[in-house]
């Protein structure tokens, strides 16, 4: 972690963070004032969510990550932007879903290159498997998207077959083959990287449809 990012963990996250505890989120609260809510999760170093902040700023964004080098990050751009309508919380995402975002409350949520845990034995720990799937899906609002982008394809394999077992959480395809790529989700510095490696990438979007 370097000096300005400890320096913006210990000035800024009253500003910008959430506290870690158990009680359900009061979005209006939150971010004193109303508006739609998007989450990501695993922001890295908030690279998306300044940019969205920036051209949506009726739209108030929520970011859930545990690498506080990246959280560092985010809030010297908050901070550096001038962006008011970015929290960030620093837990795990699954405790995080299940226990403080209220039911149909979100409009979207992201999922961007999550860990694909590779070796067949760590797959348990695999974070989009079906129960967490099904909880994602509770928190949109009717009509709410889920948006996951991965390069491992066996992980976008295993997704989809899940996804697949959980009822009202409906898969938007174009062409009847390829995931619409959200127009307005920019790239992120580890998406353009694996491109200029050759890694294709598996976009995955999902509505709230009951």
């Amino acid at each position: 972690m370097t000096r300005a990012q400890q320096r913006a963990l210990a000035q800024l996250w009253q500003e910008y963070g959430i506290a870690d505890e158990p009680a359900v989120l009061d979005f209006a609260t939150v971010f004193e004032r109303g508006g739609p809510v998007e989450m990501e999760i695993g922001f890295g170093d908030g690279e998306m969510l300044c940019d969205l902040a920036q051209r949506y700023p009726d739209t108030n964004y929520l970011g859930i990550d545990v690498y506080r080098p990246g959280i560092g990050s985010l809030l010297l751009k908050l901070k550096r932007q001038r962006i008011t309508n970015v929290r960030a919380i620093c837990a795990d995402a699954a405790l995080v879903v299940a226990q403080r975002i209220p039911v149909s409350s979100l409009a979207a949520v992201y999922l961007l290159f999550p860990d694909p845990w590779p070796k067949k034995r760590h797959h348990k720990r695999r974070l989009l498997q079906q129960v967490f799937l099904d909880q994602l899906r509770e928190r949109l609002r009717l009509g709410g998207r889920l948006h996951i982008a991965t390069d491992w394809q066996a992980y976008a394999e295993q997704i989809l077959m899940h996804a697949a077992q959980v009822p009202g959480l409906t898969r938007i395809v174009a062409d009847g083959s390829e995931a619409l790529r959200a127009e307005k989700r920019p790239r992120t510095r580890f998406e353009r990287r694996g491109q200029r490696l050759g890694h294709p990438v598996w976009e995955l979007l999902f509505q709230r449809t009951a």
